[in-house]
């Protein structure tokens, strides 16, 4: 009953009272351990036709990706088809080495909490259908010359995603997308999907269309599937019917790719929050839960890339925010609280999802059509990330 008293409370207010106007999209939704408490939505999902968005709309979430990405990586841990320690090389069919530190072994663990060695340059992790992922492993400009994968030293980098999505593909023998369809999307019964030909008609006709500096950028889909859901290069043939999973689990954008409505992306938020389970169906054991959300690393000053202080504390594709150290400003402006999740951020979009632990309460949101020299908030996030705290802290303050 107070779910619905507050959604018709602020369905009776003013569009100025709610942040509403023609721009581009945003969307809040904020939760406890029960179910959704409010949600909103303002601005223009898709420029061509002038449609507003809701809150039910999919969205290109960016890094909120690699999050759902660990969820399906622990539940094929719980059935012992992945080991988080054991060399990743046993499970792609080729040795994998930082070429500077051969003796040291990369794991899924590492992987996982950013500390493999491995580093971005160039976009190395777009990877183009036709070529390998072995290709990127085998370069030593994908590896961090000075700091080895057992040497706990954090540099947050997206090219660790597609080398798990390829793990994925090979121990299940699907295609990305669809493992993640069958292991996470399905069971919890979200209309999401990576890169989009998993995703329902009707959420491709949802679709939010991302701007950035006033330029359409991704997902202007007009209501039809993309022609061509996966990275190719200009005049290159888009046939996946070749394709051999496991050779190149980048192509449906592991670390990035997932379009999922803040509605949706809540409920994984509901899920972990609730030690794994949602709507009485277990996702995942609490101890994988718990070994998501357990710190993997820790900011001691020097051992590691802090990015001006935003990663002090690092889980399995777990951010743990509002750490209490002087060099760390990792505090959007939330409540007290053990707040945890992760951000995206690309194209002009900037998400989150976040939960409190203490709490058990949580946020999730999106904002489009940011430029790319977004403005720095009072915090290492942007001015406009600290905006969407501040608005989900106010619908949580006023839930009855």
């Amino acid at each position: 009953m107070r779910h619905a008293l507050l959604l018709t409370l602020f369905a009776a207010l003013p569009a100025s009272a709610l942040g509403q106007s023609a721009g581009p999209a945003r969307a809040s939704v904020v939760f406890d351990r029960h179910g959704e408490i409010a949600a909103t939505a303002s601005g223009i999902a898709d420029p061509s036709s002038r449609r507003s968005a809701t809150p039910d709309d999919p969205v290109r979430v960016a890094s909120i990706s690699k999050l759902v990405v660990t969820v399906a990586v622990m539940r094929l841990v719980e059935q012992h088809r992945l080991d988080l320690d054991r060399p990743i090389g046993d499970y792609l069919g080729y040795p994998v080495r930082n070429p500077a530190f051969p003796g040291q072994k990369v794991t899924l663990r590492r992987l996982l909490s950013h500390t493999s060695s491995l580093r971005d340059h160039d976009d190395q992790y777009a990877i183009p259908l036709g070529q390998t992922l072995k290709s990127v492993l085998d370069d030593p400009a994908s590896w961090d010359p000075l700091h080895g994968p057992q040497g706990d030293y954090f540099t947050y980098a997206n090219v660790n995603f597609p080398v798990v999505g390829s793990i994925v593909e090979r121990v299940t023998h699907e295609r990305f997308d669809m493992a993640m369809r069958r292991l996470v999307l399905a069971p919890m019964k979200l209309d999401a999907c990576y890169n989009w030909p998993t995703c329902s008609d009707a959420a491709i006709k949802r679709a939010v269309v991302l701007v950035q500096d006033g330029a359409v950028v991704k997902d202007d889909l007009r209501g039809r599937q993309p022609a061509c859901p996966v990275f190719v290069h200009d005049g290159q043939n888009c046939d996946l019917g070749g394709y051999r999973p496991g050779g190149n689990g980048s192509l449906f954008a592991p670390q990035g790719g997932l379009r999922i409505s803040a509605r949706d992306l809540a409920r994984i938020g509901r899920m972990l929050m609730n030690g794994g389970t949602i709507d009485g169906v277990r996702i995942l054991s609490r101890r994988s839960v718990a070994a998501m959300t357990r710190p993997a690393w820790v900011w001691n000053g020097s051992n590691g890339d802090s990015e001006g202080g935003i990663y002090c504390r690092f889980g399995l594709s777990i951010h743990l925010l509002a750490t209490p150290q002087q060099s760390c400003h990792d505090d959007p402006g939330l409540p007290k609280g053990d707040w945890l999740g992760h951000s995206g951020e690309a194209y002009g979009l900037r998400s989150g999802l976040w939960w409190d632990r203490k709490g058990k309460r949580g946020m999730a949101y999106y904002t489009t059509g940011l430029p790319a020299d977004t403005p720095m908030g009072k915090s290492a996030f942007t001015a406009p990330e600290e905006a969407d705290v501040a608005r989900a802290v106010t619908l949580l303050q006023q839930a009855p």
